[in-house]
């Protein structure tokens, strides 16, 4: 595949096409605000018409949903949607259903990895859909990754993805909070960071998150608001079961979103610990 529309340039989506760029194909990419870029097209019709692959990396369903509502009447029996936004197994069936209806291919591939790993083609994709699918999808999303992992029928990579942030979101709740009890107990943070370096609890995150606690750095590799978007989707998906630490983190985020803090890194929410205030009540 030589024609390939990256269809929103946001933090992922922009690294994306960038690397596709360089590596000389032909790359088209919409946005729903303008971007100052080789490859911008402001047509999203026109972004679409006659690629082979379409990526779809927008923040939630609704998103998705708008953008399918313009392109699916354009598009010919033959031509791949891949889907990368983080959704529910839920809305990736039923914009399955829509595209494929028109004869093009869907396949599902949410990713792991936020901006250094999208520019260091170090994503990790999650794969839903038939393996003849995903094999005519892998010579692009090669170009893109350090692993990709089929996870099985179409909804099965939208449900893993949601499981592996859910974590992420944990793993992230729990440093910050003892980041912040050590910081009040007069511990400094390159002491409390030497120790979780050869403690048990150290971890690819913290790694990750380190000069940004250290820096107070919130700039956005992932922000808080999608963190807040997948967390909602993790307990719609979760329904009956139960998950009371992810439901009360849910609260926490609600708090962080109140406070603006929405474009922000996710780790952004230190600074509601810092302030003494607690999970919404």
């Amino acid at each position: 595949m030589k024609n390939i529309a990256i269809v929103g340039l946001g933090i992922i989506g922009s690294a994306w096409a960038r690397n596709l760029h360089a590596d000389g194909l032909n790359v088209r990419g919409w946005n729903r605000s303008p971007k100052d870029l080789p490859f911008y097209e402001p047509d999203l019709v026109r972004a679409v018409t006659d690629a082979e692959m379409i990526i779809i990396v927008v923040a939630d369903p609704p998103a998705v949903e708008s953008l399918l509502n313009v392109i699916v009447p354009h598009l010919q029996p033959g031509q791949l949607v891949v889907q990368s936004s983080t959704i529910s197994a839920h809305w990736s069936k039923l914009f399955a259903e829509r595209v494929e209806a028109t004869g093009a291919l869907f396949l599902e591939a949410p990713f792991t990895g936020s901006k250094p790993a999208a520019e260091a083609r170090k994503t990790v994709f999650y794969l839903g859909g038939s393996p003849e699918t995903v094999e005519l999808a892998r010579p692009v999303l090669q170009r893109l990754s350090a692993h990709i992992l089929h996870i099985g029928p179409l909804g099965s990579a939208s449900s893993l993805k949601l499981a592996m942030n859910l974590n992420i979101a944990l793993v992230a709740e729990a440093l910050s909070e003892s980041l912040t009890l050590a910081r009040a107990e007069g511990i400094s943070d390159e002491i409390f960071f030497d120790a979780l370096h050869i403690n048990v609890g150290r971890s690819g995150l913290s790694d990750l998150k380190e000069p940004k606690f250290r820096a107070h750095d919130y700039a956005p590799q992932f922000s808080l608001k999608h963190m807040d978007k997948d967390l909602r989707l993790v307990l719609e998906t979760a329904g009956e079961l139960d998950l009371p630490v992810a439901k009360s983190l849910k609260l926490f985020y609600d708090n962080g979103m109140k406070d603006g803090l929405g474009e922000e890194d996710f780790t952004v929410l230190m600074k509601l610990l810092a302030g003494k205030k607690n999970i919404a009540k």
